[in-house]
C-alpha cells in the first residue's frame, strides 16, 4: 500500500472467535457478528478507520440475568495519526486523553490491528446494561413486608441501635 489510498476489509470472525470475544468481553453469546471496514490512509501520516459492525450480542440482563439480545447495526470512525506522541500528565505518567471527538490517536510504527480496533467497537457498542423488557427493579427487591409499610420496630431500628445497647450494658466481671 503507497502513502495514501484506501483498502477495504470485511471482517467475519469463525465461531470459535466469536465464543472467545464473548468470553473476552463478558457476553453470554455472540450469535452473528461481521464488520465491514475501509481504512484510509490520508496525508499527514494520518489513517482514518470507518467501518459498520452488525451482528448479535447476547448478554445477562443487569437485574434478573435472563438472556438479553441485542441486535446490532452500528457505524465507527476512528483517526489515527502515526508518530503521534502521546500526550502524558506530569505528575502521574498517564496518558491523557484529548476531548476533541476526532482527535486522533497515535499510531505506533506501521501497522493498524483493524481485528482489535473492531473488537474494542463492539465493547463500545454493547448495551452496558442491558435489561429484559419488562424487567423491573421492583421485580427484584425483597418483597415489603404485608402492609407494604415497615413495623414499628423496623421504623425505629437504627443501623447502631446495636451498639448502644452493648454501650448501655454493665461491663462484665465486676
Amino acid at each position: 500500500m503507497g502513502a495514501s489510498g484506501s483498502t477495504a476489509l470485511d471482517i467475519a470472525p469463525s465461531e470459535s472467535e466469536r465464543a472467545a470475544l464473548a468470553k473476552r468481553f463478558g457476553f453470554l453469546g455472540l450469535p452473528a457478528f461481521a464488520a465491514r471496514v475501509t481504512v484510509d490512509r490520508r496525508a499527514g501520516a494520518r489513517v482514518v478507520v470507518e467501518g459498520r459492525l452488525r451482528g448479535k450480542i447476547v448478554q445477562a440482563c443487569i437485574l434478573t440475568l435472563d438472556p438479553v439480545t441485542q441486535e446490532l447495526d452500528e457505524t465507527f470512525r476512528v483517526v489515527f495519526k502515526q508518530d503521534l506522541t502521546e500526550e502524558r500528565d506530569p505528575e502521574s505518567g498517564e496518558a491523557l486523553v484529548n476531548p476533541q471527538a476526532d482527535a486522533p490517536e497515535p499510531l505506533s510504527g506501521n501497522l493498524l490491528d483493524v481485528g482489535e480496533i473492531v473488537a474494542e467497537q463492539l465493547s463500545l457498542a454493547a448495551d452496558p446494561y442491558p435489561r429484559r423488557p419488562g424487567a423491573k427493579l421492583e421485580d427484584v427487591l425483597p418483597k415489603p413486608r404485608r402492609d407494604g409499610r415497615p413495623g414499628r420496630q423496623e421504623q425505629r431500628r437504627h443501623p447502631f441501635a446495636g451498639l448502644a445497647a452493648l454501650r448501655d450494658k454493665p461491663p462484665r466481671g465486676r
